[in-house]
């Protein structure tokens, strides 16, 4: 990753009006070589983002708002720093930037790209990719079937110089075809955290019924919801006697990683059903761990959500929902 990418993704990870201030204190060159750079960024992937902010400060990412870059990104972005003096910059900005091949892309979903390219010829899809912003390229590459892959990644690796003629070729034929997704503006809706959410609301037994039949058509499915439905700071809604019940079945190497990004409120609830001792053995524990990756954190973490859930239903343990309390009877 270049350097100049890396500020890119640094800007766009920041608060806008921190990130101006920033762009403000660079000469001209310097500001529009990062503000180019800013438009043609796309989205950014967690990981890259992640690994821009830790190399670069010491602090928790989460105190960044994230997304991506994007001409209206770069304007926003401009406007202020410059103030009035942002329209020259930024329209030269913009000129460059329509001047590199398939740029009309960059706000394009990776998705739609992928219907139109999948069945392209590798060397077709290869030229595509070498224009387009390396974690673009990521999505594209990841929705391919395994064996055009190879051979894709194979023809990028290997292209060299090309055509003039033939890359504005194949863009105007591409953008000619897409012309009318481009034109469109879409509202997502749906998906997995969608269901989550539903589910989350609905009665147990519903709840439960849904998940084991869909289980039987698509487990990997019900595994994605089921990890949104039930996140780790959820720990914190189940009852003391519980909450003892699940100390007893997770490692204190575990608690000590994961509880490293947990709120205040649940390292209480966590440290005030442990004996002193116990306790206090695990505050030195996380406190010996020091400074830690939020990748590390957020995979103990996980790794205690699935022994909760597992717990959960052998009824172990139970969560207690909004819904009604289920009356006894004799």
């Amino acid at each position: 990753m270049s350097e100049l990418r890396k500020a890119a993704v640094l800007l766009t990870s920041l608060p806008q009006e921190q990130a101006a201030q920033l762009l403000s204190k660079l000469d001209a060159r310097q500001l529009e070589a990062v503000s180019i750079e800013i438009a043609r960024l796309g989205q950014v992937g967690g990981e890259e983002q992640s690994t821009v902010i830790n190399e670069f400060a010491d602090i928790d990412p989460k105190s960044f708002s994230g997304g991506g870059g994007g001409l209206d990104v770069a304007k926003s972005l401009m406007e202020k720093a410059l103030g009035s003096r942002a329209g020259n910059t930024f329209d030269h900005v913009r000129q460059q930037i329509e001047a590199l091949p398939f740029s009309f892309l960059h706000q394009a979903d990776p998705q739609n790209l992928l219907t139109f390219i999948i069945d392209e010829h590798p060397q077709t899809i290869a030229l595509i990719l070498s224009h387009l912003p390396p974690s673009y390229g990521a999505e594209i590459i990841a929705g391919l079937p395994s064996e055009r892959q190879l051979a894709v990644i194979r023809r990028v690796a290997t292209m060299g110089q090309t055509n003039p003629e033939m890359i504005q070729e194949v863009e105007r034929g591409l953008e000619k075809r897409m012309s009318a997704v481009m034109s469109q503006q879409f509202e997502k809706a749906g998906g997995v955290p969608t269901v989550a959410e539903i589910l989350n609301v609905t009665d147990r037994t519903t709840e439960r019924a849904l998940l084991e039949n869909l289980a039987q058509e698509d487990p990997d499915l019900v595994e994605e919801i089921r990890r949104l439905m039930f996140v780790f700071e959820d720990i914190g809604k189940f009852a003391d006697k519980d909450i003892q019940t699940i100390l007893k079945s997770v490692d204190n190497s575990q608690w000590s990683m994961a509880l490293k990004g947990a709120s205040e409120t649940l390292k209480q609830k966590i440290l005030g059903n442990l004996s002193q001792r116990a306790a206090d053995m695990l505050r030195e524990e996380m406190d010996y761990l020091g400074p830690v990756k939020l990748s590390a954190v957020e995979q103990a973490q996980q790794q205690v959500v699935d022994i909760v859930r597992g717990m959960e239903d052998r009824g172990e343990i139970t969560l207690e929902t909004g819904e009604k309390a289920e009356q006894f009877v004799d």
